[in-house]
């Protein structure tokens, strides 16, 4: 039987050695969204998760970070992005591949490029006048990608750059931002710009509550692809992410949800005799025989 058009062009790139670089914004979303393909893939072809902020920074904190902080329960963040790591690099080198933690702070501990006219002093007792997004709900979460986080688009633009050497070589595997946290945003706006083969992975577990930006998917043409295999032993390696499963997932139970990657409809997907050819409409799913 032949293969999905997910199925076929995965198994055509993995085929051919092309290396894969998977852009993880934080220190589990590489796993929770694609931990079944990484799985079937690390086995197959050169993988390299790239997590981009892995680091937080020290107080005084904003309200929505020592909210944060009391949910993990932890004392610091400090520590506790430390111990994400470990978490991180235990789970992933269970999967055979590559990993590395670039070392950009996470937005709910960003700090401005330089303090407003007027509010050194002041921010010390009212952090947010300090922070890029000074709040959860009303700034991280809203979709958009701060003014004051340009350097930190260059830094992932450049950390793409440095891990698929080349302009057009390689495959990047980026979050479609569902859900609207500025990181995974900023992530994709970098593989949007970084001229190489791009597949946008739809950001689980937001994507069972929230749906995607029409605008995005619709400029980019974007099919949607179920994948299904690797998908028993998932649940068993998000849990490997102790220090974030409970808040995520309250009850301990992790639904299984086929992950969902998105391929442009045609362009050159279609044209390069290499590329599986994905088709116009609906969710496809990917299943068989691994």
């Amino acid at each position: 039987m032949a293969d999905d058009p997910l199925t076929g062009f995965v198994r055509t790139v993995v085929g051919s050695g092309v290396p894969v670089l998977v852009l993880s914004p934080h220190l589990d979303d590489a796993v929770l969204s694609c931990g079944g393909l990484l799985g079937w893939a690390g086995r197959r072809a050169p993988v390299t998760v790239a997590t981009l902020f892995t680091r937080a920074a020290p107080p005084p904190y904003t309200l929505s970070a020592r909210q944060y902080l009391k949910q993990t329960g932890a004392e610091d963040a400090e520590s506790l992005f430390a111990e994400r790591r470990t978490e991180d690099r235990r789970v992933l080198e269970r999967l055979d591949v590559h990993w590395r933690h670039v070392g950009l702070v996470d937005g709910l501990f960003r700090r401005l490029p330089r303090p407003r006219p007027g509010t050194e002093r002041l921010s010390r007792l009212l952090p947010e006048l300090a922070h890029v997004y000074p709040t959860y709900r009303l700034h991280l979460a809203r979709g958009r990608v701060s003014r004051y986080d340009d350097e930190t688009l260059r830094a992932v633009g450049a950390t793409v750059d440095a891990l698929l050497p080349g302009s057009t070589g390689g495959l990047v595997l980026a979050p479609l931002g569902v859900g609207g946290h500025a990181d995974h945003v900023l992530v994709r706006t970098a593989a949007e710009r970084c001229g190489r083969r791009v597949v946008y992975y739809s950001d689980f577990p937001y994507d069972q509550h929230a749906a995607p930006d029409p605008g995005f998917t619709g400029r980019h043409r974007l099919v949607a692809h179920s994948w299904e295999r690797g998908l028993d032993r998932k649940a068993e390696l998000i849990r490997g992410y102790r220090t974030q499963a409970d808040a995520l997932f309250p009850g301990g139970r992790v639904p299984r949800a086929p992950e969902v990657y998105l391929l442009p409809e045609d362009g050159p997907w279609a044209t390069d005799p290499r590329r599986a050819r994905a088709p116009g409409l609906g969710l496809h799913t990917a299943g068989g025989v691994s």
